[in-house]
């Protein structure tokens, strides 16, 4: 399946994005704002069909989208916690927002069908050299605030009290989340985000407590459920995004089944 073209950048993609969706997401796990992560792509997905209205990629719309998102969760701080109704009222309007824009260009719907649930064969070259520098930006930024975002997120106020400001690193990292969120929108679409982004995460913490290999776990987890689905796919004809978000769901299953307790 290499000698293909379309599977190696399929590969290379998933890579990318298996790598900062394990990494962001485990800290996701890690605060409790798994909902982020999904309330993100929901909005970004209005971006992307504006984006496609006004005759642009619709990636920069997705990403510019959910940048202003994250930023915008992350200043309102502990006033979003508890607002499920609305953040979910919000999702609802994105759709329809959404799917309004795709009404009035209905030749468009195959591409909102990729945006939907995601179109990774259909990588092309500038399409994973953007997700590159992305993730390559992305990744960067993470391994500078990890510190401060550890310690704000275990013992926020003991952080607040040293002078760390909570805002502003909720911000950071939710901008991160937005641009994570944009690459895995590209390979699993708006409605699978969510069991990319948190799946892994939430197995590698079931599994372990150590901060470095939980992190590592959840990329390893990340990396063979986006690999195993497009191998899968490849020989079975089936979406890839199915596999991948299955087999996602496959690991965190089993990272919560009962393990044997040693004398």
């Amino acid at each position: 399946m290499f000698e293909y073209d379309f599977m190696r950048n399929a590969f290379g993609a998933a890579t990318m994005v298996a790598i900062l969706a394990g990494c962001t997401g485990y800290f996701l796990v890690l605060r409790a704002q798994t909902f982020a992560g999904h309330a993100l792509a929901h909005v970004g997905f209005a971006g992307a069909t504006g984006a496609v209205l006004v005759g642009i990629s619709p990636l920069w719309g997705f990403l510019l989208v959910t940048l202003a998102g994250g930023v915008g969760m992350g200043l309102l701080g502990e006033r979003l916690e508890g607002r499920d109704v609305a953040i979910g009222i919000v999702l609802a309007v994105s759709l329809g927002v959404g799917l309004l824009f795709l009404h009035f260009f209905t030749s468009y719907a195959a591409q909102a069908t990729a945006l939907l649930f995601g179109n990774l064969l259909g990588v092309d070259t500038a399409t994973l050299e953007i997700l590159a520098v992305l993730a390559a930006v992305s990744l960067a930024a993470l391994a500078l605030l990890s510190r401060p975002l550890l310690f704000a997120s275990l013992q926020p106020e003991l952080a607040e009290a040293k002078g760390v400001s909570l805002r502003l690193i909720s911000v950071l990292y939710l901008a991160i989340v937005a641009i994570a969120t944009a690459e895995c929108a590209q390979i699993v679409g708006v409605l699978l985000v969510f069991g990319l982004m948190i799946a892994p995460a939430a197995a590698a913490q079931r599994l372990c407590n150590a901060l470095a290999t939980g992190v590592l776990l959840s990329v390893v987890f990340a990396l063979a459920d986006a690999w195993v689905g497009l191998a899968l796919a490849y020989y079975t004809d089936w979406p890839s995004s199915f596999w991948i978000i299955a087999l996602s769901g496959l690991t965190y299953l089993a990272a919560t089944l009962p393990r044997p307790v040693r004398d």
